[in-house]
């Protein structure tokens, strides 16, 4: 039987699909045959009472539906597939340093506060530090490090949820004030989100501010060289 030698821990000299063409089992024939499965017959015998009726009845095995619809309408299929929250990772807990692997704040340290109803990661920067506001992340998109920031004593306040993080709809701008290069008007961050990001930032960079150099930890991006052999980096 061939073999494919390894060359390092679960790597082969050759792939499976080489393996399998120098075993050559797709030449063997098969001889084992198909089982024949049994044919429901369409009429059933029934005895009926009273010799008039003849005393025997053939009746077909699967009765018909009495109505049938005017017209042959294809009902659509009932969708049953619910969208479940997805599941924490065991690296991922409340207090755990992320690095952020796509989206604005690419690169960046942020700690990880809570998981919302949505399967979302609730996280922040410090803003302070590094300029991440609150943000939801999906956790395929994050490195969960070995650093933590105790977070014990914070709650997250009840009204950040998914809903906090809907934008409002904007009105569709003109063409005419594109064309003469009208700009509108600039909102203004809301008064009620800056201050809900700092009384959750405050505990935080309270916390961070224990541990030793942790600050300017956080502050730095994170990013790979060409020498560096990602397989092997422990974070």
């Amino acid at each position: 039987m061939a073999r494919s030698t390894p060359i390092s821990r679960h790597v082969g000299r050759l792939s499976r699909s080489q393996v399998a063409a120098k075993r050559g089992l797709y030449k063997g024939k098969k001889t084992a045959a198909p089982a024949k499965k049994a044919e429901a017959p369409a009429t059933v015998e029934k005895t009926v009472g009273g010799k008039a009726n003849g005393e025997k009845r053939v009746i077909p095995a699967n009765k018909a539906s009495k109505y049938y619809p005017a017209e042959d309408v294809r009902k659509p299929k009932q969708a049953r597939k619910l969208a479940a929250k997805a599941g924490l990772r065991a690296s991922i807990t409340p207090g755990t340093v992320l690095i952020l692997l796509a989206g604005r704040f690419s690169g960046r340290r942020v700690v990880f506060l809570k998981q919302l109803d949505s399967g979302l990661l609730l996280v922040t920067g410090p803003f302070k530090l590094n300029g991440v506001p609150l943000r939801r992340v999906s956790q395929a998109y994050v490195i969960a490090t070995s650093t933590k920031v105790d977070v014990a004593g914070l709650k997250v306040p009840e009204s950040i949820n998914d809903a906090y993080f809907v934008k409002a709809k904007s009105a569709k701008s003109t063409k005419e004030g594109e064309f003469f290069g009208e700009k509108g008007e600039k909102k203004a961050f809301p008064e009620d989100k800056k201050s809900e990001q700092k009384t959750v930032d405050a505990p935080v960079l309270e916390a961070v501010k224990k541990v030793d150099n942790l600050a300017k930890y956080l502050k730095a991006s994170w990013g790979l060289s060409k020498s560096d052999r990602f397989h092997e980096l422990k974070f």
